[in-house]
Formats: structure tokens, sequence, C-alpha cells
């Protein structure tokens, strides 16, 4: 039987979980998705206030071909190469997806009503490569409400810092280590700093910080599934809201420091952190955990359309679950470290198979879209 309490937190749980300060974003584009009028939908219907892509979303979208036809048609006649192909149909899609959410963009004052693309992610490693597509996606999208997604490996840190000292919004993809994150932070406050001495209104700039959430427990519960023990089978689940929460608090501290202080004086906007990576993998575990356990004000929650369904049927959003956690997981990661696990190996790994994978998917894109161009009787290379 459902409490009356239990039942006030499920009711409305998008509703309530947007009261709280947490910003919905779909982690999902599709042409079909704008021209049927879907993304309005949810919009509308689901709090959703912005939309996140990946080379894997893409993969999925224009592989399918559904609603590239024409644009295809027309980019073979033209005898465009595969990656300006790929390139002038995902900025379209961005684009117009950006249209959509115009309003929202406009009511917020550009806090929300976002729309990421990411950079090549054969580019990860190449920091004055990463720049320059960075300006020439942000160039070619040619909307205000544009991020722009570079992935936060070494490479891409000084890539952020000249990004955002253009003046350009950026969405920092792939972090997964506590450190790692602390330098995105850092990164961010010095393309601020770069930004505010080349004239650039600092209100006008805007981040996120995509801080990776189910990949964690995939990979540590694995570990922990092989120790075997009663101690370790008990720490299943917890390494990645953990991990997740230390970072809201190391975001806290950022934000009370006298170098954010400064750049706040000058109406800069807090980098927000953005729960990424929310759809849970484990059966074994409620399809909203990585939401209802992940509440906290001034973050973003970029969901797969079956957590944001499932959040809307089932989510229960009972405040804050974030801001009262940061002992217990503190307590949590060292007792994962304690069974000889080690989070500096984790979270490594888990940044390079990040890149790999959006490597592979984006190879996998370049593929269908060259047999698609080459059947209509043109050489796409």
């Amino acid at each position: 039987m459902i409490t009356v309490t239990e039942a006030t937190a499920t009711a409305g749980a998008l509703k309530r979980l947007s009261d709280e300060g947490v910003s919905i974003w779909l982690d999902d584009l599709s042409r079909k998705r704008i021209e049927s009028g879907n993304l309005a939908e949810l919009v509308e219907t689901k709090h959703v206030v912005g939309v996140t892509t990946n080379p894997s979303i893409f993969q999925a979208a224009i592989g399918s071909g559904a609603g590239y036809e024409e644009q295809l048609t027309d980019l073979a006649t033209r005898g465009v190469t595969v990656d300006e192909a790929v390139r002038m149909m995902t900025t379209a899609d961005v684009r117009a997806a950006a249209d959509v959410l115009r309003p929202v963009y406009d009511a917020t004052g550009g806090r929300d009503g976002r729309v990421s693309i990411e950079v090549d992610p054969r580019l990860a490693h190449d920091t004055r490569a990463t720049i320059a597509e960075a300006k020439q996606l942000a160039w070619l999208v040619d909307r205000p409400n544009v991020m722009i997604k570079i992935p936060a490996t070494t490479a891409g840190l000084p890539a952020i810092t000249e990004v955002i000292g253009l003046g350009i919004s950026v969405n920092v993809t792939l972090i997964f280590s506590l450190e790692r994150y602390r330098e995105v932070m850092d990164a961010y406050l010095a393309g601020l700093e770069k930004a505010a001495k080349k004239g650039h209104d600092l209100s006008t700039i805007h981040s996120v910080a995509s801080f990776f959430v189910s990949r964690v427990d995939s990979e540590i519960d694995k570990r922990l599934t092989v120790l075997g023990t009663d101690a370790a089978l008990a720490l299943k689940g917890r390494a990645a809201l953990a991990n997740a929460r230390l970072a809201y608090e190391a975001y806290e501290e950022v934000c009370s420091g006298e170098r954010w202080t400064a750049l706040g004086g000058a109406r800069a906007n807090r980098q927000r952190p953005l729960w990424a990576s929310t759809g849970v993998k484990d059966p074994a575990y409620k399809d909203t955990l990585y939401v209802d356990d992940l509440v906290a004000p001034g973050t973003v929650n970029t969901m797969p359309e079956a957590t944001l369904n499932a959040t809307a049927d089932h989510g229960r959003i009972t405040g804050d679950t974030v801001t009262g956690g940061y002992a217990q997981a503190r307590a949590d990661l060292a007792a994962v470290e304690a069974l000889g696990i080690s989070y500096d190996e984790v979270v490594q790994q888990l940044e390079d198979e990040g890149v790999a994978k959006f490597e592979v998917a984006w190879q996998d894109l370049l593929d269908a879209v060259t047999k698609s161009l080459n059947s209509k009787g043109v050489d796409a290379e």
C-alpha cells in the first residue's frame, strides 16, 4: 500500500524534480522527433528544457535513414564528402531543435533551452583540432542556445578554457573522476577569466559539466561480483551515487571560493553539474535510481526517453537527496578501495572506453552515410 507521503512524491514527479531546481534534459534527438512535434510535446508536457546528443545518438538516428532521404539525395548530388554530409545533417537537427527550445532559452535567460552537439570524437586527444571544430560547430549551428560538447580528456581541458574564452557555451562530457571534475571546473573558471579580459559579457556564457553515473556502477559492480563476499556484494549499486554526490560537494566548494566570487560578481554563470548516463543498466535496481537519488538544486539530469517516462510514471522525488550524504559517500568509496578495487583505475578505464565507444559510433555513422551516398550514384570518398 502506498502511503500519503509516497503518493505525493510520485504524483507529478517531473514537476517536483523541476521545482527542486533540477533541469530535465532529454538525452536523445532525431529528425523524426523534431518534425513529428514530439520534442515540442515533451517540452510542453514532460518539463523537458534541454537536449543532449552524442555520436551514438546520431548514429542511431541517421543510421536508420528515417527523415534524412531528401537531404542525403541533395548532398549526394553536390558530391560532398561523407564528413561534410554528416556535419550538415547533425547541425541541421541541432539547429531545428534549438529553434524548438528557443522559448525556454528566452524564458530562463539562457540557463536552459539548450541543445548540445559534440566535437568529432576522433579529436578527443587533439587540443588544437578540438578548438577549431568547436568554433566551426558554433558557426554552423548559428543559434545562441547551442552548447558545444568537449570531452574531459587531458587534451580537452585547455580546449575548454580556450572555447569558453571565445564566448562559446560548452557542455563538458565524459567526466568520471572527482579529480578530473575539479580540473574541468578550473578550466571553466580560467576560460571565464580569459573571456572577461577580451571584453565578453560573462552573463551570456553558460556551461554544464557532464558527470557520468551508471557506468561507474556497471564497472565497480562487476568487480564486486567477482569478489563475491558478503562485504563486496553489500556495496553493489552504491559507488555511482557516492561518486556523483562527492562531485556535487566539490562543486559547492568551488562556488564558495574567492575565485568564483569575483567572477560571479561580474555576472558569470555557474557551471552546473549535469548527471549523464542516468539510464539504469542493472535490472535489479529501480529504473529511476539515478534520478530519485540525485536531486540537488542547480543541477541538470539528462535522461534517455525510457528514464524520463519511468520518472513521470513512478519516480519518487522527496527533496534533496545529495547534500546530506557526503560522509556516507566517502565511506562507500573507501570501502570499495579497501576491497582492492582501485578507484583511479576504474575511472581512467571508463574515460578511455567512453572516448572509444563514441569513436566507434561515429565511424559506424560515417559508414552508414557513405553507403547511402554511394547508393545514390555518387562516390562519397
